[in-house]
């Protein structure tokens, strides 16, 4: 097995188990590894660290499998797919939600690796070289431990890319011809998932404890659900006593999906509309023209994918908010989200200050909100936790 050896004082991360080995904490390699082959990672003294694996084309040289001196084999793979897929088993006996995260990557002990459930189907994400490596193994793993008709991959995003791998789209375990739109249940309502072509893996499934949360504030009020994407914020207001929901995003076909979501529930005859449009655009015309709401969700994609882009992110969250809060009524309920890793909490709720002062509006954060259970943070890996929101109460 190739040794990776880390510069002095570079294990200390490791040792506080974070799962990362950067280019420039590697002091020698031994040989020269295969793109995802397993490695030995030593401190500078010879000292044993974890196993991992490697590549060179990523920024991230190393990521680590395990702590322990064993080895990585086929074994370990359906082991580590097998507990991940045990620690739902609460969520996969809830007839109420049929869809779901299984594997959450480094938070699974499982890095490079998202596998989520959408009722009989599962779509998974192989992200990196060591993953891919194992693929086989793993697919298969999924499919026995979940008894899934079908394993589609969606293997497209661009972290693939870095790793120097090519996309990967389409069936891989089961029935190649069936449907690519499934239809899940979420907290006791129906959504269409088109599994091939939505996003992430379909539908975000993180914010499933979040959209319940915020139905519960919008009895009797009328609602603004901002990048609505399909609907979920929105239809599950409606369904909890909304007096009315307008939907705002810029996708027309993410629309069209969502005019199918509500008939799939019986809320097509609701009080409701749809604006297409640029969110900025379509939040600063709805305010000159006097509209005003009891609940504003702003659910907005990421500003910011490094740290190199937090100013610009953080003037655009203070934008937004902005104007949300110049859409309220006074004691309106505001829901605004984050998942922008490279924005911390802190930071967020600042840029939420910073558009409080600028409405003139005084803003009392009610709950703080985040990803759902299954995707858990592993609190050695502070990258695992992105999604931050905050419910508040704007006067």
């Amino acid at each position: 097995m190739h040794v990776v050896t880390l510069r002095s004082g570079r294990e200390k991360s490791l040792r506080h188990r974070h799962p990362w080995v950067f280019s420039g904490a590697i002091e020698s390699l031994s040989g020269e590894p295969q793109p995802g082959e397993v490695v030995e990672l030593r401190d500078a003294r010879g000292a044993f660290l974890a196993r991992g694996y490697y590549n060179a084309q990523s920024r991230i040289r190393a990521r680590v499998l395990t702590w322990e001196d064993r080895p990585v084999d086929d074994a370990f793979w359906r082991g580590r797919v097998a507990a991940a897929v045990a620690r739902r088993a609460a969520l996969a006996a809830d007839a109420a939600t049929s869809a779901y995260r299984l594997i959450h990557a480094e938070a699974d002990l499982l890095p490079g690796l998202i596998a989520d459930r959408y009722g009989d189907v599962v779509v998974v994400q192989v992200l990196t070289a060591g993953v891919e490596r194992a693929r086989e193994v793993i697919l298969d793993a999924l499919a026995a431990e979940t008894g899934a008709r079908r394993v589609f991959e969606r293997s497209d995003t661009a972290s693939r890319v870095r790793e120097g791998l090519a996309a990967a789209v389409g069936c891989v375990r089961g029935d190649a011809v069936a449907a690519e739109a499934v239809t899940i249940v979420e907290n006791g309502l129906r959504f269409e998932v088109n599994v091939a072509g939505g996003q992430k893996t379909g539908f975000y499934l993180d914010q499933r404890a979040s959209r319940a949360r915020v139905a519960a504030a919008a009895a009797g009020r009328p609602v603004l659900d901002v990048f609505c994407n399909t609907g979920g914020f929105g239809i599950a207001a409606l369904h909890a006593g909304a007096a009315s929901v307008s939907f705002l995003d810029s996708s027309a076909p993410s629309l069209q999906a969502l005019e199918r979501n509500l008939a799939l529930n019986g809320l097509d005859g609701s009080e409701h509309e749809l604006i297409h449009g640029d969110a900025f655009e379509a939040l600063r015309s709805l305010r000159d023209g006097g509209r005003r709401f009891g609940l504003v969700v702003l659910d907005p994609p990421r500003f910011a994918v490094n740290r190199h882009q937090l100013d610009k992110a953080m003037r655009a969250y203070k934008d937004v908010n902005l104007l949300a809060m110049e859409l309220l009524a006074p004691d309106g309920v505001l829901a605004t989200f984050s998942c922008s890793q490279a924005v911390d909490i802190a930071n967020f709720t600042m840029a939420v200050s910073w558009a409080g002062v600028d409405a003139r509006r005084d803003v009392q954060i009610l709950e703080r909100l985040g990803q759902a259970e299954d995707h858990p943070v592993l609190v050695s890996f502070p990258e695992s936790e992105y999604l931050k929101g905050l419910l508040c109460r704007v006067i």
